[in-house]
């Protein structure tokens, strides 16, 4: 028997199946208005401003919800959590279907729904995590967070049903999809990880926090903040102060420690540049390089395909090397492939490589990322889940909205393509100050990780 298989037997194999499905799927749902965006545009007539905060809005729902979800998933059954998902992230596409034509402002408040769809990070990892052992963590991990494949379904599908039959109709495509996954998670998903806590208040934080975000981004976006660029910028800080706000102070703790800012860096980075340029790359390429809308979505497909597919490999060489040591060297990547697109601003194919060696450096870094979560945070997986996807989410929001003010204000992408190269060599520096103390837990190995474990009894 292979590794590979012996690992896979070792736990629920189902189960981490339905949270892939559950994944792909909710993935599918979150950045749909990416390879969307171009059509959206046009009819709309929006800026490269206004196109990059609809398509980041989505982002940023789904990284402060992911926080007080992760919280919830600590008190109730994430098969339960994840049946909510699905059906809320169905809503937008049931609205499009009306013979109505939507409003901007109508466009953020269903992007704001399809964020659930991204919020499933953190319910799916920990409940797929919570049927195998330790020792197989990573890869586990790696499998059930490569259903953001689901980007891939995005780029083959949208943009050729909405050249044919129009983009708001296009979206119905998604409901077929998000159906078959709540059938395989009501038959395959099973949550064995430990609860505790009220379920009631933990209810209320995630309302609270989902809410809170949504009307944070009308009152953005009417200029409660200026009609500048401070708002957008602004925007994520808003809506983490609303999510801290109704957590558990004891969950609040990590937050003082010097590693969960600094992974959270590293994941805004890999995962942020994940969704955020699968979010936006759609525009990127139809506005730098004149390419044709159905040409950019397949394009995104096979970016997205690069990046969803290698994740599990991250984490699979993480296991045995260490998460530590696999980011030195793709931290390194990231930086310089973002300075060179930045400098160069490369011809059609010479920025299709640029973007393909970023996009596998993000699926590498994703799953190396979160091997350290269980060896570091003992018995808070699913907290620290939501708390780093949630910096995560951020990453993504900010790439989109950064490239669109850079293209608005300069005509150039290359103050953010150099924005975020400096991002990737400040996490780099970080981590490379920290790796004697960090290998001291992230080496791998099953002993006393207590992934099942209460938090509460963590602390």
């Amino acid at each position: 028997m292979t590794p590979l298989l012996a690992a896979l037997r070792s736990g629920n194999w189902k189960c981490l199946f339905a949270c892939f499905l559950y994944f792909d799927t909710g993935f599918t749902a979150w950045v749909m208005l990416g390879p969307l965006a171009p059509y959206i545009g046009k009819q709309l007539v929006l800026t490269p401003a206004r196109s990059g905060f609809l398509v980041a809005v989505p982002v940023l729902v789904a990284a402060i919800v992911r926080v007080t979800l992760g919280n919830l998933f600590q008190s109730v059954d994430g098969r339960r959590l994840a049946l909510l998902g699905i059906t809320l992230s169905a809503i937008p596409a049931f609205v499009l279907l009306w013979p109505i034509a939507p409003t901007y402002t109508l466009l953020l408040v269903l992007g704001g729904l399809l964020g659930l769809g991204g919020a499933s990070f953190a319910i799916a990892l920990p409940m797929a995590g919570s049927s195998y052992p330790p020792r197989v963590q990573g890869l586990v991990l790696g499998l059930a967070a490569a259903g953001n494949i689901g980007a891939v379904v995005d780029g083959f599908l949208f943009p050729s049903l909405a050249l044919h039959f129009g983009w708001q109709r296009a979206t119905a495509a998604v409901l077929p999809l998000l159906a078959l996954t709540a059938v395989a998670v009501i038959l395959w998903a099973e949550d064995r990880s430990a609860k505790s806590g009220s379920a009631a208040r933990a209810f209320g934080g995630f309302a609270v926090s989902l809410i809170g975000v949504m009307a944070l981004v009308l009152l953005v976006d009417a200029g409660l903040f200026g009609h500048g660029k401070a708002g957008l910028l602004l925007l994520p800080v808003f809506g983490a102060v609303v999510a801290l706000a109704v957590l558990p102070r004891k969950y609040l703790a990590v937050l003082a420690e010097r590693d969960t800012w600094v992974v959270m860096l590293v994941y805004s980075i890999t995962f942020g540049g994940f969704v955020g340029m699968s979010s936006y790359v759609s525009l990127l390429l139809t506005t730098q390089y004149q390419m044709p809308k159905v040409d950019a979505g397949l394009c995104m497909a096979a970016l997205s395909f690069t990046g969803a597919m290698v994740r599990p490999i991250g984490g699979f060489i993480a296991d045995r090397l260490s998460g530590v040591r696999v980011l030195l060297v793709l931290l390194l990547a990231i930086s310089v492939c973002n300075f060179a697109f930045a400098a160069l601003m490369p011809s059609l194919a010479g920025g299709i490589a640029l973007l393909a060696a970023l996009y596998f450096c993000f699926g590498l870094g994703n799953g190396a990322t979160f091997q350290l979560v269980p060896h570091r945070w003992r018995g808070k997986t699913g907290l620290m889940t939501g708390i780093i996807g949630a910096a995560g989410g951020i990453g993504g929001f900010y790439l989109p909205v950064v490239m669109g003010i850079a293209r608005e204000s300069t005509g150039s992408y290359q103050l953010g393509f150099a924005t975020f190269g400096a991002l990737a060599a400040l996490a780099l520096l970080l981590v490379g100050a920290l790796q004697q103390q960090w290998l001291a837990w992230a080496l791998p190995g099953d002993v006393g990780l207590g992934l099942d474990a209460p938090v509460a009894q963590a602390e």
